[in-house]
């Protein structure tokens, strides 16, 4: 699945450190609020209560989750994506791994390894 697809859907977790305006799960997390997506804030270490800790914390569906945190992390919230049904994951660079690749493989999750902001780009947003 290509990254201009992923943004087809509104309802987005980012997941990383999303509340450091130096860091780019919080580019990017502010970029898709501004372009009318719906996105829920996901930091496992975080404890703000406006940011959730784990995807399973989170009501409401969600169509993709971008991964902007550390692999090893990141390998747990993709097979915790995978057990709640969430089956588009956008790697950005720097989070991608080899194991993180082959469990989506393995488990027919949709990825796609590249940056949400040069997508949003593309599109003019």
């Amino acid at each position: 699945m290509l990254g201009q697809e992923m943004l087809n859907e509104k309802r987005w977790a980012v997941v990383g450190d999303v509340l450091n305006p130096s860091k780019f799960a919080h580019i990017i997390k502010n970029r898709l609020i501004n372009n009318q997506y719906d996105v829920f804030q996901v930091n496992p270490r975080s404890q703000s209560p406006e940011v959730y800790r784990s995807l399973g914390e989170i009501k409401e569906s969600i169509d993709v989750i971008d991964l902007c945190i550390n692999p090893r992390t990141g390998l747990d919230i993709v097979k915790e994506a995978d057990t709640l049904g969430i089956k588009k994951i956008f790697i950005q660079p720097g989070a991608e791994s080899e194991e993180i690749i082959d469990f989506c493989k393995e488990n027919n999750l949709q990825y796609y390894l590249g940056c949400v902001l040069v997508e949003l780009s593309k599109r003019g947003m």
